[in-house]
């Protein structure tokens, strides 16, 4: 018999709900900052400042939306979530599927039209989608892929989204599903063999992809990126200059930062491009500097660690599941965001969770974050019947239940 204890109970998370939501109004001031213009005045109220801005203004009615979404996904029947899963699923696919047939767009095909010049990006959505359904299929088993046709399957779930991704041009959620789905995979208790073979194959499939760009010169733009990671001083006038102009941002901030909405400073001319969605934390570094990107980044880390502490006591195995997948998505959107603005990372068009410019971003993070909270939520003693589906195995958390 299993008994029941504080950190094991059926609760709704408070000190996460806190953290995510003072990240996201956060947000909207950074926004602002980024997109002040020449024509504003310095000593505008905070509120003008804000209405101003357009972009603060729509981050606004996503901020409005998050609660609505927080509070229909968490209260969402867990039993019934679980089993509509692979509608989920596959209504993702189709979504990304459509962006690529319809969307005329050279190059990355990622957004749809909806209304208003409003648009969606369907992979956000998918990065929930997958972690639904890998959590469901990893499930089943404790140990998973030991068997060929249990490793074929599980490929071929997480392969399929991969592809269609890939071919619309979008490596920088590819990359988030990739790792996400490694993280799910350590945590589902697959053999280290097997993590260690894949890892090698992804390698090589990258070094290999790398190569037939650097040979047929196909798919430039992508090339350029990374040689300008490697060496951005060469690049500084074309493709590096996105990326030493963040590490001039972040550096002028100095310890404390210039203030918000200084005249003269980058953020209002525009030195750092797109500084409100993907570089947004370029404009934290320059208007808050060391001490304000720091406490962005402890925030993080208590996000990460948070959930990671609701994974290690939860017992049903598929919850379990989806709060790590969850976990990794937020691991590598921050780690590769603020990575690239450093100079770090290569840049891969990655948003800054909760803080960056995005309806879809703040859905797909807000979704994510009433996943882990409807798990938690729906704790129950009557999980803890002796099953594949339903009794976790910690091997990964040094701890069996």
């Amino acid at each position: 018999m299993i008994v029941e204890n504080r950190r094991t109970r059926a609760h709704v998370d408070v000190p996460l709900i806190v953290m995510v939501f003072a990240l996201s109004i956060f947000g909207v001031l950074a926004v602002s900052v980024a997109t002040y213009s020449t024509s504003s005045t310095s000593d505008a109220s905070l509120l003008n400042h804000i209405v101003e801005s357009s972009y603060a203004v729509r981050q606004c009615i996503f901020l409005m939306l998050a609660p609505v979404v927080l509070v229909v996904i968490m209260n969402f029947p867990y039993d019934l979530l679980r089993r509509i899963t692979p509608l989920l699923y596959w209504g993702g696919i189709l979504l990304v599927a459509l962006v690529w047939i319809f969307n005329r767009a050279a190059g990355v095909k990622a957004w749809l039209d909806i209304i208003w010049g409003y648009t969606i990006q369907p992979s956000e959505f998918v990065k929930l989608s997958m972690i639904l359904m890998l959590a469901k299929r990893l499930a089943r088993s404790e140990r998973p892929m030991n068997t060929f046709k249990d490793f074929i399957h599980i490929m071929a779930m997480a392969g399929g989204p991969c592809l269609i991704i890939l071919a619309s041009g979008e490596m920088g959620s590819l990359l988030v599903i990739v790792f996400l789905f490694a993280v799910m995979l350590y945590f589902a208790n697959v053999d280290i063999r097997i993590l260690l073979g894949l890892a090698a194959f992804t390698i090589l499939a990258l070094l290999g992809l790398y190569g037939v760009m650097v040979a047929t010169g196909s798919d430039s733009y992508r090339l350029q990126r990374i040689l300008a990671f490697m060496n951005p001083e060469l690049y500084s006038s074309d493709d590096a200059y996105q990326m030493l102009q963040s590490q001039t941002a972040i550096g002028s901030g100095g310890l404390t930062g210039i203030g918000m909405f200084v005249d003269g400073s980058m953020s209002q001319l525009n030195y750092v491009p797109a500084d409100w969605t993907d570089f947004i934390f370029a404009t934290i570094g320059e208007a808050w500097g060391f001490v304000g990107c720091s406490i962005i980044l402890l925030i993080y880390l208590l996000i990460i660690f948070r959930i990671l502490y609701l994974a290690r006591y939860t017992r049903d195995r598929f919850g379990m599941l989806v709060i790590i997948g969850v976990m990794g998505m937020l691991l590598f959107h921050v780690f590769e965001n603020i990575g690239m603005t450093l100079g770090l990372m290569p840049i891969t068009g990655i948003p800054l969770p909760f803080l960056s410019y995005g309806g879809s971003n703040m859905v797909t993070n807000m979704g994510g974050i009433a996943l882990v909270l409807n798990v938690t939520k729906n704790r129950s003693l009557s999980h803890s019947v002796v099953t594949p589906q339903t009794t976790t195995n910690f091997y990964r958390f040094g701890r069996k239940y």
